[in-house]
């Protein structure tokens, strides 16, 4: 009996890692952290039956982890954060096209690759925040602007060396050429009120410190930051509304070349296109939707409504080396 019971427990284990039970379930390497994506995929197990197991670790790390893989790969999907990381992914062909009417139907345009072979799944923008004790919403307009003199030592960044802030300036690239570029970020070096900090949060706390007025960050950070700390006079400013809009970029996944589970792995990415999803996703981090269908946080609703970037925002990536260059020519650290 003793010798039946672990024939059956070898079959069953060998079984599972060879995916003989792989119609059940969906293999997802995220960079996103555990804690923003459990709920959704523990969601998405309760509505459809198929069962998430899921890794977490830094992007370029999955990405090495796929590509060493090969065949043998277990992901099915990649899930990050930012454009820039998506764009990379696809381009070192880890990623498939997939065909889908509810993503077609789900993501604007300007929100997914442009081959579908990743789609943004929620939308963080990038803009500015000002102390309102020292500065009127009037005073401010573009990012551009913040390269005036009038903000000399007024201004905090987070470092260059983050890929959101090369994202921000290779949406500008896009938009203004590298020429005109180079002359905004020396601006933003020439105005920096202290060293680029590590993080957005840093740029908050500096600008309620008072060690400067004005800053960019990603709009959640900002939302993190008043969930943990309550009503700070710490504010937001959608950059560029009589122009071009305010640069957003994604979150977003895309279906690995390889994967075992591919059905499984568009079903998951479209549920998170979906209205249920998209409001977990904005009620848990203050994240955008992707779907313009689906309603924001409550607070992200106080902040008022703003006009979007529609830029694709596959240039974050495709230009990506380019900013990095600008960034370093123009001494931002």
């Amino acid at each position: 009996m003793r010798k039946f019971v672990m024939l059956f427990a070898a079959i069953a284990l060998f079984l599972v890692e060879t995916g003989a039970y792989a119609g059940g379930e969906v293999v997802v390497y995220s960079a996103r952290k555990e804690h923003l994506i459990k709920p959704l995929f523990d969601q998405f197990t309760k509505d459809t039956g198929i069962k998430v197991i899921y890794t977490t670790d830094k992007a370029p790390v999955l990405l090495q982890k796929i590509l060493a893989e090969g065949k043998n790969t277990r992901a099915d999907i990649l899930m990050t954060v930012d454009a820039g990381n998506l764009w990379h992914a696809a381009e070192q062909g880890v990623l498939q096209p997939i065909k889908s009417g509810t993503l077609n139907s789900n993501i604007p345009e300007h929100l997914k690759d442009p081959k579908n072979r990743w789609f943004g799944l929620s939308v963080r923008a990038r803009t500015i925040i000002y102390d309102s004790r020292d500065v009127q919403p009037d005073e401010l307009s573009t990012y551009a602007d913040l390269s005036n003199p009038k903000w000399e030592n007024e201004l905090c960044l987070r470092t260059s060396k983050k890929v959101y802030n090369r994202s921000l300036v290779a949406m500008l690239i896009a938009e203004k050429g590298y020429i005109e570029t180079l002359d905004i970020v020396r601006g933003w070096v020439n105005n920096l009120a202290m060293k680029p900090t590590s993080g957005d949060t840093k740029v908050i706390e500096a600008i309620l410190a008072g060690k400067c007025n004005v800053g960019v960050v990603n709009s959640y950070y900002l939302g993190r930051f008043v969930d943990k700390n309550g009503e700070i006079p710490v504010k937001i400013f959608w950059a560029n509304q009589n122009s071009t809009g305010t640069h957003v970029n994604v979150s977003g996944a895309g279906v690995t070349k390889y994967a075992k589970n591919k059905e499984n792995a568009v079903k998951l990415i479209e549920w998170l296109s979906g209205e249920k999803a998209q409001k977990i996703f904005a009620e848990l981090n203050h994240e955008y939707p992707a779907n313009p269908e689906s309603k924001v946080s409550k607070l992200l609703a106080e902040w008022g409504t703003f006009k979007q970037n529609v830029i694709n925002v596959s240039l974050a990536g495709e230009l990506q080396d380019e900013a990095i260059k600008l960034m370093d020519e123009a001494g931002y650290k």
